[in-house]
């Protein structure tokens, strides 16, 4: 195959004179192509993929440009071998370059779910279905003191992030004393409720563009590296609420219920009455979730103003629906809400249109 290579290009001078003699030398132990190496992508972070081909046909390997000052690469390490040994189907670590944040790994494909869609209803059911085959996996694997905790403290910390960088840097709103007071109390609620379950391995961002597809259609998990020990219900709310997607109520609400009844037997998912009341657990899951889109709100505002990356401000619309959607139901979130609709310009009516209820 012949590849046109996007070029490589390095922001400082110093990261691509130590990039090269260790990259040479994985082109030499791994059979790999020099000339193929292109980019893959980029997230959020500091980080960026590059693809590379093998000199052999047996496909594609992938480099990791990570710097070490700026991603918690021994993190990634360290999850990637606890989640390829409870049969979660990751990126294989083939070289490793710790003091310069290089990685060359096993290449899982070239396409994300999200990059997939739209597609057949049954191939994506399929494929969801996956996704729940390697959360439970990776629930079940729970090792206690494996990863540090995802608690209440942590929570309180991804939260603030709203008020200081959405509300306060992005929609320039100073906040009053009594929106203070308020937005404190609701984070101390959603921190001390939604720690109150069982707590498992968390990947933290387990949605749609973090799972990939190969050619054979099989599915396997990236950019784990920030996983934690914390509440069962954050991964499947981030898999239901995608920060990038919304899924059809149907879909939704089956992916939920087909999960719940996977893990409702498991004795490490004992708490109230979860195991017998699908909709006492369904509403933790949105109690989570809407702590986790407030910390996206935030952080989206932050890549944007702090990280000149504005495409993410282009989601929020999703979020502020999520927010809208959820608090509406709940009778302790009804200041919030009455302060999101104040914040964003919005009635009932125009709220509810963003998005699904």
């Amino acid at each position: 195959m012949t590849h046109t290579p996007s070029p490589v290009t390095w922001a400082r001078a110093e990261r691509e004179h130590a990039f090269t003699p260790w990259f040479s030398a994985a082109c030499t132990q791994h059979a790999l192509d020099p000339t193929t190496l292109r980019l893959a992508s980029a997230d959020a972070s500091f980080r960026r993929y590059l693809r590379v081909t093998r000199r052999d046909g047996a496909g594609d390997l992938i480099v990791m440009d990570s710097p070490p000052e700026l991603e918690r690469n021994d993190a990634f390490v360290h999850v990637q071998a606890l989640m390829s040994k409870a049969g979660v189907r990751v990126p294989q670590v083939l070289d490793h370059d710790p003091a310069n944040g290089f990685l060359l790994l096993s290449d899982l494909g070239s396409k994300t779910l999200l990059q997939s869609l739209p597609m057949e209803d049954a191939q994506l059911h399929r494929h969801l279905m996956a996704g729940l085959d390697a959360l439970t996996q990776w629930q079940m694997a729970t090792q206690p003191g494996a990863l540090p905790a995802y608690d209440a403290a942590v929570m309180r910390r991804e939260m603030a992030l709203f008020p200081e960088w959405y509300v306060g840097q992005h929609r320039q709103h100073p906040l009053t004393e009594g929106e203070s007071a308020m937005l404190d109390q609701v984070f101390g609620l959603l921190a001390s409720r939604c720690t109150e379950g069982p707590q498992v391995f968390v990947h933290r961002d387990f949605m749609a563009r973090n799972l990939l597809l190969d050619g054979e259609g099989q599915l396997g998990i990236v950019d784990f590296q920030d996983a934690l020990i914390g509440p069962v219900t954050y991964d499947i709310a981030s898999l239901l609420r995608d920060a990038f997607h919304e899924w059809d109520d149907a879909l939704l609400m089956d992916i939920a219920i087909r999960y719940w009844e996977r893990v409702r037997r498991q004795d490490w998912f004992q708490f109230e009455d979860w195991g017998q009341d699908f909709g006492a657990f369904f509403k933790a899951i949105e109690w989570m979730g809407l702590q986790r889109h407030l910390k996206i709100l935030g952080i989206f505002a932050r890549l944007t103003l702090r990280d000149g990356k504005p495409q993410y401000l282009a989601d929020t619309p999703r979020f502020i629906a999520y927010v809208h959607n959820t608090c509406a139901r709940y009778r302790e979130f009804r200041p919030l809400l009455r302060f999101i609709d104040s914040l964003e310009g919005l009635d009932a009516a125009t709220g509810f249109a963003y998005g699904r209820s």
